[in-house]
């Protein structure tokens, strides 16, 4: 939410510069996340009158203008814009001015530029007819800034500005609105605060609210055929407007905060919003069938025309404004063509009204349609607003218009809500905040920002809670804001405070989490955090190696009302953001790459675990390695990673988990994601796979040499893992190893791993340690045999004999025999 510091200013004469105001909001609760200075115009920027317009000799885009700026020859000045004129009064940068404007390669970024005598394409240029926001005065660059006739030539534009009562200088404040404070999306609710907080007083503009005897309802009808989701709607008419440009006060107060002028007439609509939080509409009263108007929620779909040119299918229950014929707005959302203000309107019918922000947030997050009107209602505006809203807008309309107001207002609120009621202790209020508030200073800051106190009864105190605040229900709100208003700063620091005698512990899943990241920034590798959002194309590519870990099948996981077309899918896999982070960093020169990130993936898919049925969730590890083993050194000779680098970390961080039981399994199909794999499982259950990127997929995504990476169901992996946060001693045994070396001939295709395992599984608790250190082939062996060999240790806390190392071995012997035919070679 933008809010003008000058605007404010109208409200509370405050005296804390913008910076020091942005710091007193955000103590308050209302974080203002930037602060940014427009309009800062140099004096070196005076009005011009254009003499004579020719095309550029070498450039069709461009024009030649003689410009008058009152002193000394007329200047010659290149322009480009379209719409430069002879006889036009226009701002004009002359040399030596110093412009602060937007940067043309990235627009949230300002350039500083400095006037310079000089030639454009071989034509001599002595200055620079500006666009307005060139001149920090709005973001448009349509075409150059064309001032009234009556314009001084020769004065500075600043004189120019402030004649007309449109200061340009001004901070903008940003401020990030949380839902529950739906009074803050306008500069009076700001305003309330500030006046609380700085402890002046606050001024509201004066309006005289008409009743509703006079002859504005005997020429419009209006019904509320659904009063719970339009409980009010308040309409005053104004007749004989002139529609216009809007005066340079009105211009400028609505481009302080972002928003382009119109009309003096729509203008007024958007400017009493940001002043009050009250959305307006402006209807062409001539073009409402019957001068009546019919609020209710469609029947069936239907088809309807908004102003913004497109035509929406709108769902059934969609809250409409209609006349004696049809639909002529969607409540709460935007206006349709069919009633719009146009360049021949005179007569106006202003809408001020209440409606459901659930029905309006529902409305539009189905259309896909959010406007700065049902930005406010679906958080809730103030119930008892809407007459004050028509009002002040009728009577800027007749000023700044040139209409006149019909007498009365119609203002039909079938089902008014009272006011709620809070009894609030004083005593309570110190207890929660820790601090020593007075009750004076309590129901001041509370009467400063709306609420109506009652006498106080001993400790006790009623307040009426204000209709612009909805969030407000209990004592303990009431409390709070009596904190945040008298400054959480001013909480002193308790001088004791009681310690748990519980040492909190963290969570297995969290120890786990820990050790494994510690474990792999230790070896190189750097967290990475990506984002789960991928287009579908993308996602679909990668799916493949989703099923490969998981075997479900399914399909990917689309979202609804997509920011963008590269954003329409949630990831099914991290390998995605992975190879963007691998991608980036080998173009930077990093050759050395190792990524880890542990993160959520997504697939459509009936699962016995799902939250959502249908769809299914799991946590997931990922490993990346492109590159060198090790960087450039002179005392060593580094090789490029390989698969069992890769493989290697991934082992290790799951036996660090405490799993020893994984099960492998080769997969040499190339797939559409990989040229061959490694794929595990625990106790029967897919874990995930080691892999080598295939090389189209990875020239594709722009990286040009192989990727290994390890991809792990994290939630799987933690129903087995057994670590703790609490390591247990093991001392070193004083006793010697007994080490033996075991060969067997095996089939030439039998993986090593399962080998390894049986050998394990087979062996007593004696045996420490299992190693492959040799894999032999050749005729004597057998053509389709070869020899692996094994080290083994055995251990324990005693002295061992041999007999019992010789009966360990033998057992291991029979299994590999009894499991995989392999024979003991001698």
């Amino acid at each position: 939410m933008k809010i003008s510091y000058r605007w404010l200013k109208e409200f509370v004469d405050f005296s804390v510069s913008p910076t020091e105001l942005a710091e007193v909001l955000t103590m308050a609760g209302l974080e203002v996340e930037s602060v940014d200075h427009i309009g800062a115009i140099p004096q070196d920027v005076v009005i011009g009158r254009v003499l004579e317009v020719r095309p550029h000799p070498d450039a069709d885009r461009l024009t030649v203008c003689r410009v008058d700026v009152g002193s000394g020859e007329p200047l010659q000045i290149i322009c480009g814009a379209p719409n430069v004129e002879k006889g036009q009064k226009v701002p004009v940068a002359t040399i030596g001015a110093t412009l602060t404007m937007p940067d043309r390669q990235n627009p949230d970024a300002t350039i500083s530029l400095t006037i310079k005598k000089t030639k454009i394409r071989g034509v001599a240029s002595e200055g620079m007819i500006c666009a307005e926001d060139e001149l920090g005065l709005s973001d448009d660059h349509s075409g150059i800034m064309v001032l009234d006739s009556e314009a001084e030539v020769g004065a500075t534009l600043l004189d120019y500005l402030d004649r007309h009562g449109a200061a340009p200088e001004d901070w903008v404040l940003d401020i990030a609105v949380t839902p529950n404070r739906p009074d803050a999306t306008s500069h009076l609710g700001v305003a309330r605060d500030v006046a609380a907080l700085t402890r002046q007083s606050l001024t509201v503009p004066d309006v005289t609210v008409p009743g509703d005897t006079g002859s504005a309802s005997e020429q419009i009808e209006i019904e509320l055929a659904n009063p719970k989701l339009c409980p009010r709607y308040a309409a005053m008419i104004v007749r004989d407007v002139t529609i216009a440009e809007s005066p340079d006060w009105l211009k400028y107060r609505l481009q302080s905060v972002g928003l382009r002028p119109r009309n003096n007439i729509v203008d007024i609509t958007n400017l009493v919003m940001y002043e009050c939080g009250q959305p307006l509409h402006a209807f062409d009263i001539d073009t409402l069938a019957d001068s009546r108007i019919v609020v209710q929620a469609l029947s069936e779909e239907q088809r309807f025309a908004t102003l913004d040119g497109n035509e929406r299918l709108l769902p059934q229950g969609t809250l409409m404004i209609c006349d004696g014929q049809g639909p002529v707005a969607i409540a709460g959302v935007m206006g349709g063509q069919n009633s719009e203000v146009s360049d021949t309107t005179t007569n106006i019918l202003i809408e001020s009204a209440y409606f459901d922000p659930t029905s309006i947030r529902k409305t539009a997050k189905a259309l896909g349609l959010q406007t700065d009107a049902s930005y406010r209602f679906e958080r809730g505006v103030d119930p008892e607003g809407q007459a004050w809203a028509a009002a002040r807008a009728a009577r800027l309309m007749a000023d700044v218009g040139g209409g006149q107001i019909v007498d009365g207002i119609v203002d039909e609120h079938p089902l008014p809500a009272g006011r709620r009621q809070v009894r609030v202790r004083h005593s309570r209020i110190r207890t929660i905040l820790g601090a020593d508030v007075e009750e004076n200073e309590s129901t001041t800051l509370l009467k400063a920002i709306g609420f109506d106190i009652a006498d106080s009864e001993a400790d006790t105190f009623t307040c009426t809670v204000p209709s612009h605040r909805p969030d407000v229900e209990r004592e303990i709100d009431v409390i709070e804001e009596v904190g945040r208003l008298f400054g959480f700063d001013r909480i002193p620091e308790p001088a004791f405070s009681s310690i748990p005698s519980l040492t909190p512990r963290d969570r297995p899943e969290d120890v786990a989490r820990q050790t494994v990241l510690g474990l792999a920034r230790g070896w190189g590798y750097r967290e990475t955090y990506t984002n789960s959002l991928l287009s579908e194309q993308r996602a679909r590519r990668f799916y493949d190696e989703a099923i490969a870990v998981d075997l479900f099948g399914g399909d990917v996981v689309g979202t609804v009302n997509a920011i963008s077309q590269e954003m329409t899918t949630l990831r099914p896999s991290l390998l995605p953001g992975a190879l963007d982070v691998v991608r980036h960093n080998l173009n930077h020169g990093q050759d050395l790459v190792r990524v880890i990130e542990l993160g959520h993936v997504f697939t459509k898919q009936s699962h016995p675990t799902s939250i959502i049925a249908g769809y299914e969730e799991h946590e997931s590890l990922l490993l990346a390695a492109a590159g060198p083993v090790t960087h450039r050194h002179w005392g060593t000779t580094s090789r490029e990673t390989d698969f069992f680098d890769v493989k290697g970390v991934a082992k290790a961080l799951v036996a660090a988990l405490g799993i020893h039981d994984v099960v492998e399994t080769a997969h040499y199909e190339r797939s559409e994601v990989t040229e061959h794999s490694v794929r595990w499982s625990v106790s029967g259950r897919h874990v995930g796979t080691i892999s080598l990127l295939r090389h189209e997929l990875a020239a594709s995504e722009g990286i040009e040499q192989p990727v290994f990476f390890a991809e792990l169901n994290w939630t799987r992996l933690l129903e087995h893992a057994t670590v703790t946060d609490n390591t247990p001693y093991q001392a070193l045994s004083r006793y010697p190893v007994v080490q033996r070396d075991l060969a067997f001939v095996v089939d030439k295709d039998q993986e090593v791993g399962p080998l390894a395992g049986a050998i394990r599984a087979a062996g007593s608790d004696l045996l420490a340690h299992t190693s492959l250190f040799d894999v032999y082939e050749d005729e004597r062996v057998g053509a389709t045999r070869k020899s692996v060999a094994f080290a083994l240790e055995f251990r324990a806390n005693r002295t061992l004999r041999d007999e019992e190392v010789d009966a360990s071995v033998k057992k291991i012997v029979a299994a590999l025999a009894s499991e995989f035919g392999a024979e003991l070679r001698d």
